[in-house]
């Protein structure tokens, strides 16, 4: 018989984990015919919030190590917005590996204690019985990403790649997931109303009327130390990639094709006071009907953590329903809607409905 029970494993306990920590507590009581904002569905093909366990958790930072997630989460430098106070858990913040999850300007605000051994990895998640790990480490952290992601084939753990570091949309890995028959739903989290959604739905509307994308850019500030990380600018290529392939392929999948010098989007600036808030200028420029100039600028602010944990709860919900029937390797539809770089891209109402096909094969029953 299916456990109702979702036993998780968060990699990075940060600003986005504490959010989804937090959420979790939030809306556990959320009733059948609620609406709870960030989620499609209170009951998502037969789970609820209240379902999904936290059974571990993996940190560098010193001052979250051996506390309980219940009180990590409010750690420095973590910043982003408290709206629930979380009891403790039991469960404590274990040490993994810094590999490259550390650079030179994150060093100075994440005390790391290099003499502390790190735990097994697999070990720790065969024994909380995970069954999911959801990776939130920092932007640029391959080497990381990739221990982590080998870390769940050797426990037997389905993978959720919350960053762009591609796993998922890696035929490499990709594979090796289908291996090892688990299943991995990835890469690199959409908010749930943020820069890229809403860039991707502006492109769609001006596509739908007619018009052509002649230029654009997306640029974004914020004061967490997701911001500060990629002020490394090498840890940006993976990012630029993944937010940018998520437009384009709008206007691609259309039959229009735009210049590379045409499309910037990506991070712009650390503004330490914005703190969790996230700032996005964006303009796109186009021409109505006589070749007649115009553009649209807009600004957009959002609590950038909380904006995707309600995503992430459906994500891991739908990896629940994956391992339930046996999935393997990348789960398209999941993908295509929660995630900027799946393995395949699809405009984002048939998204949509092809996660509420999945929910609808995949439910729960009895």
């Amino acid at each position: 018989m299916v456990k109702k029970e979702i036993r998780v494993a968060v990699v990075g306990l940060g600003n986005c984990a504490s959010s989804l920590i937090q959420g979790l507590y939030y809306y556990r009581n959320s009733k059948k015919e609620e609406f709870v904002p960030g989620l499609m569905h209170v009951n998502f093909g037969g789970y609820y919030i209240e379902d999904i366990k936290i059974v571990a958790a993996f940190d560098v930072n010193s001052n979250k190590i051996g506390k309980d997630i219940g009180e990590a989460i409010y750690e420095s430098p973590n910043n982003t917005a408290i709206f629930a106070k979380v009891p403790k858990t039991g469960v404590k913040v274990q040490k993994g590996p810094v590999l490259d999850g550390v650079n030179k300007y994150t060093a100075e605000v994440v005390p790391v204690n290099q003499k502390q051994k790190a735990v097994d990895v697999v070990k720790i998640l065969k024994d909380s019985g995970a069954e999911i790990v959801i990776n939130y480490l920092p932007v640029g952290s391959q080497k990381a990403t990739e221990f982590y992601a080998q870390c769940a084939i050797d426990a037997g753990c389905g993978f959720v790649n919350c960053i762009p570091v591609f796993i998922a949309s890696d035929p490499k890995w990709a594979k090796k997931f289908e291996k090892a028959g688990l299943p991995v739903i990835g890469d690199d989290i959409k908010a749930q109303v943020g820069a890229t959604i809403t860039h991707r739905t502006l492109v769609n509307l001006f596509l739908d009327r007619g018009m052509k994308i002649e230029r654009t850019y997306q640029l974004n500030t914020g004061g967490n130390t997701d911001f500060l990380n990629m002020l490394e600018r090498e840890r940006l290529s993976s990012k630029k990639i993944s937010k940018t392939e998520s437009v384009k392929s709008m206007i691609e999948a259309r039959g229009q094709t735009i210049d590379d010098d045409n499309i910037h989007i990506g991070p712009s600036d650390y503004v330490p006071w914005q703190k969790d808030n996230k700032i996005c200028f964006l303009r796109i420029e186009s021409k109505h009907f006589g070749d007649v100039p115009m553009n649209l600028e807009l600004r957009l602010s959002v609590e950038d953590s909380p904006n995707s944990a309600g995503v992430a709860i459906d994500s891991i919900r739908c990896m629940k329903l994956a391992l339930n029937n046996k999935l393997k390797g990348p789960i398209i539809e999941p993908a295509a809607f929660f995630q900027k770089r799946p393995p395949k891209q699809f405009e984002d109402r048939i998204a949509r409905q092809m996660v509420e096909d999945y929910i609808e094969k995949y439910r729960l029953v009895g």
